[in-house]
């Protein structure tokens, strides 16, 4: 399988790449098409086949019991060396789901990315997360401007609302017809693949059954919806209150307490999201690269298209800050950090990466925090008695948390439930999108790479499960349920 999604822009000259790349420390991107069109070649031939990064050398350890090195990233290949397991071996290089190894003498082999374990230590030693990807020169270059500081929970919370680059970041949303042309040239092929855990909409439940087992027309299935529930409760207790008003004022708060119907919370998260994304813009604006947004656009649509919940308006978007980090709103809005983009390398590391956000949003983790937070204020009674929480419109007492927390919400730790399960999502969008769940396994190395110290990994590891604990769940599923998509 072709390992890009899009066309290369001609290389640099070897030593002029070299100098610039070890100056700029920045890892270069493939050049996507706009809109799903084939990008213009560029004049010079472009290299057959992918090409070896080179990385500064990442010390590793041999997990398989036994382990070829081959003398090509090809199980074809010859076998250069047998490794045992628990050998510690020097990674130099990556060459798509292959790490490059350094075997003594001037040789180099090459394994699969998940018969071996990069050191997970306190230093921050950088190795493959220092990569300098060499060759892929060109539009879909990330540029070094002028970075945000790295992003905290009080510069989140203290971010405005951006209107001018939620626009903008919305402009680039792809379509699923201009997502699925892309994949096609690809060669990714949709691939079924179950998942147990993943949330199922209403729509797509069975429905409930009435007599003689028919099903029962949606009118039937709930005799009212919430929202009248509650607007009977209101009723309710203003009667209450021509009786005793203190009882009403008492019976205030039950009224938000009252559940709220699916097609209420679809509407909730659909406002929430904006909302969000545009605080989070507020601190940390878009990458000023178009060939970049439109990338990351397309290949997310592709993946989310291939979930329980295709219909959102999926929109992804590349911002100004050095850590590694992503962030995932309600509806469907998920932004990573340039730092965690230069790590990528392939098309479908990026899905892959995506892949683990489109999980949030798939399972609404966010958004539960959210209403958690909305039904303590409830019970709590913090906001008045005119505040409304029904209809299509975001609850009141939700727009208030966020008034108050901003975009520092996206930055609230989930369990290690919700994130474990984020991880095996991940996994199964990328195989269902025709990739090789191998992919977010080579990112876990990459990131592991930094050690537990390192300051772009400092939010990241105050929300996530150590990386070790992540590779390991991640390689028990792969070597179960997803095996049979290893190959590609």
């Amino acid at each position: 399988m072709k390992s890009r999604m899009f066309p290369l822009s001609a290389p640099l000259p070897l030593a002029l790449a070299t100098v610039a790349l070890s100056l700029s420390g920045v890892l270069l991107a493939a050049t996507p098409a706009k809109h799903g069109k084939p990008a213009k070649p560029a004049a010079a031939a472009v290299p057959a086949g992918p090409t070896t990064a080179p990385m500064q050398p990442t010390q590793a350890t041999i997990v398989k019991p036994e382990v070829q090195a081959h003398a090509k990233p090809d199980f074809a290949s010859p076998a250069l060396a047998t490794l045992a397991q628990n050998s510690q071996v020097t990674i130099n290089g990556q060459q798509g789901l292959w790490f490059r190894l350094d075997l003594g003498g001037g040789k180099s082999g090459y394994v699969r990315v998940n018969e071996v374990r990069v050191a997970f230590g306190s230093k921050d030693t950088g190795g493959m997360g220092k990569a300098l990807f060499s060759g892929n020169a060109g539009k879909g270059r990330v540029t070094e401007t002028a970075s945000v500081r790295g992003l905290d929970e009080s510069s989140l919370k203290a971010a405005a609302f951006n209107p001018e680059q939620l626009q903008k970041m919305e402009s680039y949303r792809a379509s699923p017809e201009a997502a699925e042309q892309a994949a096609s040239k690809n060669g990714w092929q949709i691939t079924e693949v179950a998942y147990a855990e993943e949330y199922q909409p209403a729509a797509s439940k069975p429905k409930k059954k009435g007599l003689f087992g028919k099903a029962k027309p949606e009118s039937e299935a709930s005799t009212s919806t919430q929202a009248e529930k509650r607007e009977r409760y209101g009723i309710a207790r203003n009667l209450l209150g021509f009786v005793n008003p203190s009882l009403a004022a008492t019976a205030a708060p039950g009224e938000k307490l009252i559940g709220k119907s699916e097609q209420e919370v679809d509407q909730e998260e659909l406002d929430l999201g904006p909302m969000l994304a545009g605080r989070l813009l507020g601190a940390a604006p878009l990458v000023k690269d178009a060939a970049v947004q439109t990338r990351v656009n397309l290949i997310g649509r592709w993946v989310a298209s291939r979930t329980s919940r295709p219909n959102l308006p999926w929109t992804f978007g590349v911002i100004e800050d050095d850590e590694i980090n992503a962030f995932a709103a309600p509806g469907g809005y998920i932004l990573i950090t340039r730092g965690l983009y230069q790590l990528l390398g392939s098309d479908t590391e990026v899905a892959g990466v995506l892949g683990h956000e489109i999980g949030h949003v798939v399972q609404r983790d966010h958004y539960e925090v959210i209403r958690k937070q909305e039904k303590m204020g409830a019970v709590g009674a913090i906001a008045s008695s005119q505040v409304k929480t029904g209809g299509g419109m975001a609850g009141g007492l939700a727009r208030n948390y966020i008034e108050k927390h901003g975009a520092a919400i996206l930055m609230t730790g989930l369990d290690r439930g919700a994130e474990f399960r984020a991880d095996h999502a991940a996994g199964i969008y990328v195989a269902r999108a025709g990739g090789n769940p191998l992919s977010f396994l080579a990112v876990l190395q990459k990131m592991a790479a930094f050690g537990t110290q390192s300051p772009k990994m400092a939010s990241l590891y105050k929300t996530h499960p150590p990386l070790d604990e992540r590779m390991n769940a991640v390689e028990k599923q792969d070597n179960a349920t997803l095996a049979a998509y290893l190959n590609r």
